[in-house]
C-alpha cells in the first residue's frame, strides 16, 4: 500500500497526503452485516456529567458509529472466511468481516496481507498464517503478533494500531518474553492469546494532515500555547513582551511534562524485564 499526495490547487493539497485505499473493500461490494455490529456514539466534548470542561481540546469531529471489533478472538475451532477489508473511523487499522462456518459474522483487525477469500481460525492448531489466533505458548519464538492479551480471556489489549508489531523473544515456564512496539520487554503468561502477523495499513505514520480542518473532522479543536496565555490560565503565562516561560516545561496545574515519570502502578513493574528507554 502507499500514500497518495495530490496536485498543488490549494495551498493544502501541497503538503495534504491520505492513505492508499485501494486494498479496501469497495462500498458497493460491502458484504450484509447485522445490525449489532455497529452502534451509536454519544459526543461528551471533554465535559463531565456536570458540563465541566475536564479534557481540553475537544469537540466537534465528524459523526461516527462504533464498530464492535472482536478482540477475544474466543471462536474456539471455528474457522471463518473473510468477507471485507473496511475502513473503521475509530481506530487507525483496517479491519475484516468474517464469516464463520456457523453462521456468525465478526469484525477483527486486520493483518498486514489478509485478503478477501482467506480463512482464519482461532485454536491451538492453526497454522502460523496472518490472521490465526492462538496462545503465545504455542508460537515459535521470533514471530510478529498482534493484539496481545495482558490476562488470559480478557481479550487482546496491546499492539493494536496501525503498523503495530510485537515479537515474542523467548518462553520461560509460565511466562514468555515479548518484545513491544516501544522497544519494552515484557513478560506475559503463556496462556495470554496473541493473533499473529503485523497490523495492517503501515503507511499511517506518513500521512500528513495538511490543513486544521482535517484535525477538526477528528474532534480536535485548537490549542493555546502556554506562553501566550495569562499566569492566572498557566504557569508558564503572562511576562513583559514575548516571555519564553521562565521555567521548565508543564502543565496548566505545574506538573512537569518533559521526561517526567508518570506510572504508579508498582503492581506489574516486576513484569517490565527491560524499559523502553
Amino acid at each position: 500500500m502507499a500514500v497518495k499526495s495530490f496536485k498543488p490547487v490549494t495551498p493544502t493539497l501541497r503538503y495534504k497526503t491520505v492513505a492508499d485505499f485501494s486494498v479496501l473493500t469497495p462500498k458497493n461490494k460491502l458484504p450484509k452485516r447485522p445490525k449489532s455490529l455497529s452502534s451509536f456514539i454519544s459526543k461528551s466534548g471533554g465535559r463531565n456529567v456536570h458540563g465541566v470542561i475536564t479534557v481540553q481540546q475537544i469537540g466537534g469531529g465528524h459523526k461516527r458509529r462504533y464498530r464492535t471489533v472482536d478482540f477475544k478472538r474466543d471462536k474456539e475451532g471455528v474457522p471463518g472466511k473473510i468477507a471485507s477489508i473496511e475502513y473503521d473511523p475509530n481506530r487507525t487499522a483496517w479491519i475484516a468481516l468474517v464469516n464463520y462456518a456457523d453462521g456468525e459474522k465478526r469484525f477483527i483487525v486486520a493483518p498486514e496481507g489478509l485478503q478477501v477469500g482467506h480463512t482464519v481460525i482461532s485454536s491451538d492448531a492453526a497454522d502460523i498464517k496472518p490472521g490465526n489466533s492462538m496462545k503465545l505458548k504455542l508460537i515459535p519464538v521470533g514471530t510478529f503478533i498482534h493484539n496481545l492479551e495482558l490476562e488470559p480471556g480478557k481479550g487482546g489489549r496491546l499492539v493494536r494500531s496501525a503498523g503495530a508489531y510485537a515479537q515474542l523473544m523467548a518462553k520461560e515456564s509460565e511466562y514468555a518474553q515479548v518484545r513491544m512496539p516501544s522497544g519494552e520487554m515484557r513478560l506475559i503468561h503463556v496462556n495470554c492469546r496473541a493473533s499473529i502477523g503485523q497490523v495492517s495499513n503501515l503507511d499511517h505514520e506518513n500521512i500528513t494532515i495538511g490543513k486544521a480542518g482535517r484535525t477538526r473532522w477528528l474532534g480536535v479543536r485548537p490549542t493555546t500555547r502556554a506562553v501566550a496565555k495569562n499566569p492566572i490560565d498557566h504557569p508558564m503565562g503572562g511576562g513583559e513582551g514575548k516571555s519564553s516561560g521562565g521555567r521548565h516545561p508543564c502543565t496548566p496545574w505545574g506538573k512537569p511534562t518533559k521526561g517526567y515519570k508518570t506510572r504508579k502502578n508498582k503492581r506489574t513493574t516486576a513484569f517490565i524485564v527491560k524499559r523502553r528507554k
